[in-house]
C-alpha cells in the first residue's frame, strides 16, 4: 500500500528549507521585489542550491546531483508555495532536470543544473498541458530562429533548452537570445518572450518525449507548491480571525466562518493527499499511465482549491487583504497563474476521464 505520509527526513527538510525561507523571503522583501527590475532572489536561489544542494535532487549521484525522489521535491515546493518564493526552483530544478534527464547527450548541464551553477528553462509556454501542443523554432543552417512567448523564469536562465520543428531539443546559451519580460499576473514567477535569430544551439536529443516528461513531472509537482500556498492562506486566516475583534468578540467565534473555514479544512486535506499522491507515482516509477492519472487527478483538484483558499482570505482580511503592504494578494496572483499552469483545470478534468474511460453523457 502507497504510504503518502511523511517521513522524518522528509519533515527535517522541510524544517531546514522553512529556516531557509524565513530568512531570505519575508513577505516585505519579496513584495519590493515585485516592484523592482530583479524579482527573482538570486540570493535565496544560491542558497537552496548551492548551501543545501536542493537543484540537484531529481538528478542521480553519478551525475552530479542528491540521487533523491520526487516526494523530497514536493516538500521543498510545499515550502516554496508558503514563502510564494520568486526562485526558478519548478522551472529549473524540476522541469529543465527531467527534460535533461530523457535526453542521452546531457550529463555535462545536468550537474551544472544539479550544483545551481546555472539556472535552467524549457522553452515551452508555462500553459502547455502534459501531451499538450508546443510551439518549435526553426532550424537553418545548424542555428534557431523564431519566437516563443509565456515561458517561465525565462529571465534568470543560463541556458534554455528550446523544442525545434526537426524534432529536437536544443540547448541555448541565454546570451545568444533576445529575452524580453512579459506582463505577468504572478510578479513572483514572471513570463518572458524568447526571441532566436540565428542562435547558437546544440542538439540534445527529441523533444517530444523530453517534453512530455518534463510537464508531467512540472503538473504532478505543482500540486504541492499549490498545496503550500493554500496552508498558508488558510493558517493565516485563522490566526487573524482569532485576533481581529468585532463586539468585543473575536471574529472567528462566529458560526458562519466557522463553517467556512472547516470547509476549506476539508479541501485541503484533500488537496494534501492528492498532491503526495502525485509525489509518490512519480517518484516510484509506476506504470505511465498509473502516473498519469495520479498527475492530472492532482492539477483537477489542486488549482480551484488554491484560488478559492486565496480569495477567501482576501475577503476575511477585509481592508487590510486589499493593501498591497499585505502579502494576501501575491497568494492570489500565484493561485490563479498556477491555475492554468501546466493546463487548465477543464483540460485536466479532461484528461482524467479519458484514462479511466468515464466520458461526459
Amino acid at each position: 500500500m502507497t504510504d503518502l505520509l511523511y517521513s522524518e527526513e522528509e519533515e527535517a527538510l522541510r524544517a531546514a528549507v522553512r529556516d531557509l525561507l524565513a530568512d531570505h523571503c519575508d513577505a516585505p522583501g519579496v513584495i519590493a521585489r515585485t516592484e523592482s527590475d530583479a524579482p527573482h532572489d538570486l540570493a535565496a536561489w544560491k542558497a537552496l542550491a548551492d548551501g543545501m544542494g536542493l537543484a540537484g535532487l531529481l538528478v542521480p549521484e553519478e551525475k552530479g546531483g542528491q540521487g533523491a525522489t520526487h516526494r523530497e521535491v514536493a516538500v521543498v515546493l510545499e515550502e516554496l508555495g508558503r514563502a510564494v518564493a520568486p526562485v526558478p526552483y519548478l522551472t529549473s530544478a524540476v522541469v529543465a532536470t527531467e527534460a535533461l534527464l530523457a535526453c542521452g547527450d546531457a550529463d555535462d548541464l545536468l550537474a551544472e543544473l544539479a550544483s545551481g551553477r546555472k539556472i535552467g528553462a524549457l522553452a515551452v509556454a508555462l500553459n502547455v498541458a502534459p501531451g499538450g501542443a508546443f510551439k518549435t523554432v526553426r532550424v537553418e543552417k545548424g542555428t534557431l530562429h523564431g519566437e516563443l512567448t509565456a515561458i517561465a523564469d525565462a529571465a534568470a536562465a543560463d541556458v534554455l533548452l528550446v523544442p525545434a520543428e526537426d524534432g529536437g531539443l536544443y540547448a541555448v546559451d541565454a546570451d545568444a537570445v533576445t529575452v524580453t519580460p512579459q506582463t505577468s499576473f504572478d510578479l513572483t514567477r514572471p513570463l518572458a518572450t524568447v526571441t532566436l535569430d540565428g542562435a547558437a544551439a546544440r542538439r540534445l536529443g527529441a523533444a517530444e518525449p523530453a517534453v512530455r516528461r518534463a510537464l508531467r513531472a512540472g503538473a504532478g509537482l505543482l500540486a504541492s507548491e499549490q498545496l503550500g500556498l493554500t496552508e498558508w492562506t488558510l493558517t493565516e486566516t485563522v490566526r487573524y480571525l482569532k485576533e481581529r475583534k468585532q463586539f468585543n468578540r473575536p471574529v472567528g467565534g462566529f458560526q458562519a466562518l466557522k463553517h467556512r473555514l472547516a470547509q476549506l479544512w476539508l479541501e485541503v486535506v484533500s488537496l494534501r493527499a492528492a498532491a503526495r499522491n502525485a509525489a509518490d507515482a512519480l517518484a516510484t516509477g509506476e506504470s505511465d499511465e498509473e502516473v498519469a492519472v495520479a498527475v492530472t487527478v492532482a492539477q483537477a483538484y489542486a488549482a480551484p482549491v488554491a484560488v478559492r483558499a486565496a480569495e477567501e482570505a482576501l475577503q476575511l482580511h477585509a481592508g487590510i487583504g486589499m493593501t498591497w503592504e499585505h502579502p494576501i494578494h501575491l497568494y492570489l496572483k500565484r493561485a490563479k497563474a498556477d491555475s492554468i499552469a501546466y493546463g487548465t483545470t477543464g483540460a485536466h478534468r479532461a484528461a482524467v476521464a479519458e484514462l479511466v474511460d468515464l466520458q461526459a453523457p
